[in-house]
């Protein structure tokens, strides 16, 4: 019985990473008709919408621990305003490379979160472990075939997605801290909603928002909202019950492969030589990083 549930975790691990790869072509072809705010604020308004049934039932349950000192922390806006601020900012950095980048491209240098985590870690008093190093080496070199010309020039969208690759990992170390502190679901739905206002305020003041537009990204904001945020979302809480965090951590990480192979096989893009040997690099470092061996007191970090 074991067995058949950690093979069930790990099956809703790879469909969750499927599922996150694939978002980053619906983010593309959905630009082709509403603007990067517009498109980010409706496919996150409607991913708070389908999380709002769990999280109001969660509220009958008591929280992990007070938020704040002795308190009844209630709905944690408060840490939904800190998490949807940071994730605001990361979301609309990936949407508006993704204006001068491919999916493919942009998939692999969001994931280097997974190697960046560690690393913002130590400024946090975390030690990172050897293979957090190693696999940010690799990481690096790989960003560096993926991305810099050889004129040694960054094509503008990788450089949005590198810089939003750091809030991704901020973003990681608040949930981290949070998730102890507060119940997860109305969290999750609260940083939506902030997300989802912060964009369609900019929206308003920056882009142009019509219904023909919507309608035209009707399919790419469905399956943004409903199956990248809404759906996703709740696989990987069910998988992690069961799933090895080693599993877990190599399946999801996969996001970054099913977003290259969703680009060719999708949009026709083609990485050549020099970014297929990129994204090898940069694959090997986010692997590196998640398996080699932690001490405990790296592993309690």
């Amino acid at each position: 019985m074991g067995r058949n549930a950690s093979m069930r975790a790990d099956i809703l691990c790879l469909i969750t990473a499927l599922i996150w790869g694939l978002a980053f072509v619906a983010q593309r072809v959905g630009m082709a008709h509403l603007g990067p705010m517009g498109f980010n604020g409706i496919r996150f308004a409607l991913g708070a919408a389908v999380l709002a049934p769990l999280a109001i039932r969660s509220m009958r349950y008591p929280p992990p621990a007070p938020f704040l000192g002795g308190s009844d922390p209630g709905f944690p806006w408060l840490g939904g305003l800190l998490a949807g601020a940071i994730l605001f900012t990361g979301a609309s950095l990936q949407q508006v490379g993704l204006l001068y980048t491919t999916a493919g491209k942009a998939g692999f240098i969001t994931g280097l979160y997974v190697v960046l985590v560690p690393l913002l870690g130590f400024f946090l008093g975390q030690r990172p472990a050897r293979g957090d190093v190693l696999g940010a080496v690799a990481a690096a070199f790989g960003l560096y075939f993926l991305s810099v010309t050889e004129n040694f020039s960054l094509a503008p969208g990788d450089g949005l997605e590198l810089i939003g690759a750091f809030f991704w990992a901020g973003h990681v170390l608040v949930i981290g801290w949070l998730s102890p502190r507060t119940r997860a679901l109305p969290l999750a739905m609260a940083q939506y909603a902030v997300c989802a206002v912060l964009s369609l305020v900019c929206a308003c003041f920056f882009e142009t928002i019509t219904w023909s537009g919507i309608v035209g990204a009707a399919w790419p904001i469905l399956y943004g909202g409903l199956m990248s945020v809404g759906l996703a979302y709740t696989l990987q809480i069910i998988a992690q019950r069961d799933a090895k965090p080693t599993h877990a951590a190599i399946l999801l990480s996969f996001e970054t492969v099913f977003a290259a192979l969703g680009g060719a096989l999708i949009l026709n893009e083609r990485l050549g030589g020099r970014g297929l040997f990129g994204c090898a690099l940069m694959f090997a470092g986010i692997l590196v990083s998640q398996l080699w061996p932690k001490s405990k007191g790296q592993r309690a970090a």
